[in-house]
């Protein structure tokens, strides 16, 4: 599994491991967690439209429950064995 790190806007880093990605509506997202493997924390991050002038992509959390739950079925359809609360 891919793992990533993330550079915060405090400088601090945190690194997480990439499960799926995927485009809906001309925007990218991933689904990404904490631990290698079992239970952890899942995130689903959206890519912004900062980036284009940049090397790096930049990701924000997806905090709209409508956009979260749309991106949320996407996701649990690509991945059958895992469900997201």
């Amino acid at each position: 599994m891919e793992k990533i790190k993330f550079m915060l806007d405090t400088k601090e880093s945190v690194e997480f491991y990439v499960l799926e990605q995927t485009k809906l509506g001309g925007i990218s997202y991933i689904l990404v967690t904490d631990a290698e493997e079992g239970d952890g924390e899942a995130l689903i991050l959206k890519e912004t439209a900062e980036n284009s002038d940049r090397k790096e992509s930049v990701y924000e959390i997806v905090s709209d429950d409508t956009e979260l739950s749309a991106v949320a079925a996407v996701f649990e359809n690509l991945l059958e064995d895992i469900e997201l609360l």
